[in-house]
């Protein structure tokens, strides 16, 4: 188990074992709301795990009852500070957020209690979502004369299609884990005492499978939202080709073969 040298703030903890970057969100008396300490060490984490050469997967999960609350808008409005101190603090968050989108690592989240506001944006940066069967997805901007923040607007309607991002976005429709797994906003959902071991199961499936060609797909499909048909389909036809050349495919395809000799 290795840790970043002298972490800046513990309202996220980060290690690293095996190959696995292990990232909670540790302010759980607020239900891990985000303050612009929680902010900067989002930003921090997310950069050391995506540069990071031991790390293939990565793991995302919350400590306490709940995953994330969105903003902490009970500090925002104790602060005395204004609208621009709110955008600062999305840009940073939304700095980790794209490290990770954009990387060709896997992650997956394990998500519990409530996920709401910027809760939903933090959790669509993994490409796989587990959810605890008590789990519950909300918005709640509106409800606060609020906008969506932290990738909520552009991760929603990717994850589960506009017409339900702008029903979850426009009212106070709270959608519980069996809903949300049938709308595609989470991949499964499971018993609360078996959500920890399942997230990282997955996890440790794509390290002991093709890590790196389980990374080059989320980073094709990742990637494709934002560009050009033709530039995709170009980027795909010459990462296969890499991917062919490596020594891990290689031993794979031999073997596949093999199997079909018999």
């Amino acid at each position: 188990m290795s840790t970043p040298p002298r972490p800046t703030s513990d309202t996220i903890r980060f290690e690293i074992t095996g190959g696995l970057a292990h990232i909670t969100l540790n302010r759980p008396g607020s239900l891990n709301a985000v303050d612009a300490e929680m902010a900067a060490r989002w930003r921090e984490v997310a950069l050391a795990a995506v540069a990071d050469p031991r790390v293939g997967a990565i793991l995302l999960d919350a400590a306490g009852t709940a995953f994330c609350a969105g903003g902490d808008v009970v500090h925002m409005a104790r602060s005395g500070e204004g609208g621009a101190a709110l955008t600062r603090l999305a840009e940073v968050v939304n700095e980790g957020s794209r490290a990770l989108l954009d990387s060709a690592k896997p992650m997956v989240a394990a998500v519990q209690g409530v996920v709401a506001g910027g809760g939903l944006g933090l959790m669509l940066t993994a490409d796989y979502v587990v959810a605890a069967s008590a789990a519950r997805f909300v918005s709640k901007y509106a409800d606060i004369g609020l906008t969506p923040d932290l990738g909520a607007s552009v991760l929603l309607p990717r994850a589960i299609g506009e017409t339900r991002a702008l029903q979850l976005l426009l009212s106070d429709l709270a959608l519980d884990a069996r809903t949300a797994r049938e709308w595609g906003l989470v991949a499964e959902v499971v018993a609360p005492e078996a959500l920890a071991a399942r997230a990282e199961g997955v996890a440790r499936a794509w390290l002991a499978g093709a890590t790196d060609a389980y990374g080059q797909a989320k980073r094709l499909v990742r990637a494709a939202a934002s560009r050009p048909f033709a530039a995709s389909i170009t980027d795909e036809a010459a990462t296969i080709g890499r991917a062919f050349d490596s020594a891990d495919a290689r031993s794979r395809v031999a073997a596949f073969v093999a199997s079909r000799k018999h």
